[in-house]
C-alpha cells in the first residue's frame, strides 16, 4: 500500500475520531437542546447532567431533575439536642425523604416527608413521637441548569414555591393548619475550585397564639469544595429571622461518591444563639434513576 493510501486512511480516522470528540464534547457541556424532554419522553442516559441535591447543607440546589427521571434525597437518622427551653430535649428523625421527579428540563416535582420523630424531654409525660409535615413542592430553574449561560456567567437560579400539609403529629409542635412559601436558591463558582450556594426562603407559618400568619425568613450561605478524589466538604451559615427571634447556626459536613448516581453525606449544625438548638448530627444517602 502506498504512503498517499496510508496517509488518506490517518486522515480519515483522525477526522473521524474529531467528529466523535465534538459529539461528545457538546453532551458533555449539555449545549443541545433538551427541551423537547419531559416526563413522558425522559432525557436519555448520555445527555443527563451531573447529579445535584438538595442535600446534606440546610442551603436547596438551583438545579432539578433531569425530564423523566427519579431522584431519592434521605436521611439514615438525624440527632438533634435542644437544651434552650425549661428542659433538654432531643429528637430523633428517622428516613426524612425527599423524593423527586424531572417534569420538564427545568422543572420538577418534590415530595418531602418525615415518616418517624421521636422527642424526648426532661420533663415528665413530655415525650411524644409520630408522623412528620408533608411539603409538595416545585422546583423551576431560571438559568444555569445546564451549564453558563452567556448573560450571567457560570451560576444558577431557581424558584420553588412550596405547599406544607398538616400531617404532623400535634404533640410534636406542628400546626394543625396548611403553610407554605417560596425558596430562592442561587449557586455560582469561585475562584480556586470552591463553589457559593446562597439562599433565601419566605414562610408563611400558623401563628397559633392569635390564629394567625407571621412570616418567617430563612437564609443561608454555603462555601463548599472538593477535597480528594470522591471526597468534597462544605461550610455553612444558617439564619432564621421569625417575629421577636432570630436563630443562627453552622453546619459543616462531607460527601462521597460512590458513583456519578449515588452519594452518600454526613454534617452537624451546631447552634450559635440561644435561640437555635444546640446541635444536630444526620447521615444520609441520595441516588437517581
Amino acid at each position: 500500500m502506498s504512503v498517499r493510501k496510508n496517509n488518506k486512511r490517518a486522515w480519515a480516522v483522525a477526522m473521524a475520531a474529531a467528529t466523535v470528540a465534538a459529539c461528545g464534547a457538546a453532551v458533555s457541556g449539555q449545549t443541545t437542546d433538551k427541551s423537547a424532554y419531559h416526563l413522558f419522553n425522559p432525557t436519555p442516559r448520555a445527555a443527563m447532567r451531573g447529579m445535584e441535591t438538595d442535600r446534606p447543607d440546610v442551603t436547596e440546589s438551583p438545579y432539578t431533575v433531569d425530564a423523566g427521571h427519579f431522584q431519592a434525597e434521605l436521611s439514615f437518622f438525624e440527632y438533634g439536642r435542644d437544651g434552650s427551653g425549661p428542659g433538654n430535649t432531643s429528637e430523633w428523625d428517622v428516613l426524612p425523604t425527599n423524593l423527586k421527579v424531572g417534569l420538564t428540563n427545568s422543572m420538577d416535582l418534590q415530595f418531602v416527608f418525615t415518616p418517624y420523630i421521636r422527642v424526648e424531654a426532661d420533663e415528665a409525660d413530655a415525650d411524644a413521637s409520630g408522623f412528620g409535615a408533608t411539603q409538595l413542592r416545585l422546583k423551576v430553574n431560571l438559568w444555569g441548569n445546564d451549564g453558563p449561560d452567556n448573560r450571567f456567567g457560570d451560576s444558577a437560579l431557581a424558584v420553588m414555591p412550596f405547599v406544607q400539609f398538616p400531617t404532623g403529629d400535634d404533640d410534636l409542635g406542628f400546626s394543625d393548619h396548611v403553610e407554605g412559601g417560596v425558596i430562592v436558591p442561587f449557586a455560582t463558582s469561585l475562584p480556586r475550585g470552591f463553589g457559593l450556594g446562597l439562599m433565601a426562603e419566605f414562610d408563611v407559618v400558623r401563628d397559633e397564639d392569635d390564629d394567625g400568619y407571621d412570616l418567617e425568613f430563612v437564609h443561608t450561605a454555603s462555601v463548599s469544595r472538593d477535597i480528594m478524589r470522591d471526597w468534597a466538604g462544605y461550610v455553612e451559615y444558617i439564619g432564621v429571622a421569625a417575629p421577636g427571634d432570630y436563630a443562627a447556626a453552622l453546619g459543616a459536613g462531607l460527601t462521597y461518591e460512590l458513583s456519578p448516581d449515588v452519594r452518600l453525606d454526613g454534617g452537624v449544625n451546631v447552634g450559635l444563639n440561644d435561640e437555635a438548638e444546640d446541635f444536630r448530627v444526620f447521615t444520609g444517602v441520595s441516588f437517581r434513576l
